[in-house]
């Protein structure tokens, strides 16, 4: 029997909480970070905002968390207490994010933040040519 006990019907369902989930599936390096994270609120488990880190999972729930500049929708296959190697880990869930861009679609997005070299703050040297510039015409 299960912590939580028989559902209606009779049988019994695993539960696992949140961030512990998170951890062993080696999505956030410590515990205390899946913590921090699930109470932002940012995490939803299947379309509903969840802020307890001890909001519990079981299997066949779909996750959606924004991490690192990605959009993460991974659906729970198996709950784990311990934090194995990668391999096991990804056994955990199967991953429904939408393909990550490619490098040079993202190259082309941050190609209007780059500036143009020298057009930054000016040097000591552009600033005296400037302040002598100014002086010739008072």
């Amino acid at each position: 029997m299960s912590k939580d006990g028989p559902t209606k019907d009779g049988a019994e369902t695993a539960r696992m909480r949140l961030d512990k989930w998170l951890w062993a599936a080696r999505f956030y390096k410590t515990r205390s970070l899946a913590t921090r994270e699930v109470k932002t609120g940012r995490l939803r488990i299947n379309g509903t905002h969840v802020k307890k880190p001890s909001a519990a999972i079981v299997v066949g729930d779909v996750l959606t968390f924004a991490k690192a500049e990605r959009v993460f929708v991974v659906r729970v296959l198996a709950l784990s207490d311990q934090r194995g190697p990668a391999i096991v880990a990804q056994g955990l869930y199967e991953d429904l994010s939408p393909a990550p861009e490619s490098a040079k679609t993202a190259q082309e997005k941050n190609r209007h933040a780059r500036r143009e070299a020298g057009s930054g703050r000016p040097t000591k040297a552009d600033r005296r040519a400037l302040d002598r510039f100014l002086s010739q015409k008072e």
